[in-house]
């Protein structure tokens, strides 16, 4: 292959994944493969591959003779019900890939793989804050522990560098992807605009008042490039958020003016509850403004907003390793929700 950089990234149709692959194909000199297990549409320059990676032969048949690979971003994940088995299953298609590519590329220089914020017990509950790379670990199992072991020792005797990305709530579209927070305010928002109501906050008062991050897809996008060619970002761990903080209860009121609703005081109003009978109602949205097809049930998880809105505590990362490692990138977060939102009605995910 004669592309400088030849790129895999695992997860391409996932919201980390999918802007992963953008940024490296608008990088000089990349050529980009993008691996999922189900076909959707692809960024320009990224070529596809439909594999299982949890299928070992399947990884050995459609990887096994794509040498010249260099750079490999992580960016796939399989949900399950356990702790253990989460842990069981995301190890095995991280070794299916790395193993196979190592066979292939001798080239193979570095990994990307994102961890997030249950590295910090974000999803047990109130965590120590600004949370440093360098906090101790909770108990197992915990995949993003035991994904990085095995890379730790997979990597020993080997001319190739990983690099861990933690970041929070990423901001970004991805077709049949609802475990988006930007999607569901937008969808929420759409919803309560159409029914005449003022859009509320819809979780709990401790929520509302604690302090809160997000990252940019296109931002986490930059540093996973960066990652990827910079010395300095081997074998580490980074925070990568906007580098901002905000409050809901201040920041919604900005919301509701974007979508030009008029805003209420915060109600909890369980949205897995009273959002899953809206499917007909969309439906007709739509329609009626000419939105793309998309399934109701794989537009928005409101599990996923729920769990958000209810996180009574603050989630604050340390971004300072980043930058003193030389990635000094960010955004402001309401300007990026804006831009989302824009981006979002020129989709016509939205109207």
């Amino acid at each position: 292959m004669s592309s400088k950089n030849v790129v895999l990234v695992a997860g391409v149709h996932g919201v980390s994944g999918r802007a992963a692959a953008t940024a490296w194909a608008n990088t000089r000199g990349a050529k980009v493969y993008g691996l999922s297990r189900r076909n959707a549409d692809l960024p320009e320059g990224v070529e596809g591959l439909t594999v299982d990676l949890l299928d070992r032969q399947d990884v050995v048949r459609k990887l096994g003779e794509l040498n010249g690979v260099t750079h490999l971003v992580f960016a796939a994940y399989i949900e399950k019900a356990s702790a253990s088995e989460r842990s069981r299953v995301n190890v095995a298609i991280l070794k299916n890939l790395v193993e196979v590519v190592e066979m292939a590329s001798p080239a193979l220089s570095h990994l990307t793989f994102y961890q997030g914020g249950k590295a910090y017990g974000s999803d047990l509950g109130p965590f120590k804050t600004p949370a440093r790379e360098d906090d101790p670990r909770l108990m197992s199992p915990n995949f993003y522990y035991d994904q990085e072991d095995f890379l730790r020792r997979q990597q020993v005797g080997k001319s190739w560098h990983w690099t861990a990305l933690r970041p929070e709530a990423i901001i970004g579209y991805a077709t049949g992807n609802p475990m988006n927070l930007g999607v569901a305010i937008a969808v929420y928002a759409t919803i309560s605009k159409e029914l005449g109501i003022p859009l509320r906050f819809p979780g709990s008062g401790k929520a509302h008042r604690a302090l809160y991050q997000v990252s940019s897809a296109d931002l986490l996008a930059a540093a996973t490039v960066w990652a990827g060619v910079t010395p300095a970002a081997r074998d580490e761990i980074f925070n990568i958020t906007n580098g901002d903080q905000f409050r809901w209860q201040y920041i919604w009121p900005r919301i509701a003016r974007m979508f030009e609703i008029e805003v209420a005081e915060p109600v909890p109003i369980p949205l897995s509850s009273y959002m899953t009978d809206k499917a007909d109602l969309w439906r007709e949205i739509a329609a009626k403004y000419g939105l793309l097809d998309t399934p109701y049930e794989k537009l928005v998880s409101w599990n996923f907003a729920d769990f958000i809105f209810n996180s009574g505590f603050d989630n604050v990362s340390s971004t300072i390793k980043a930058r003193q490692a030389g990635f000094a990138e960010c955004i402001d977060s309401e300007e990026m929700f804006r831009a989302f939102f824009v981006a979002l009605r020129a989709r016509k995910v939205i109207p």
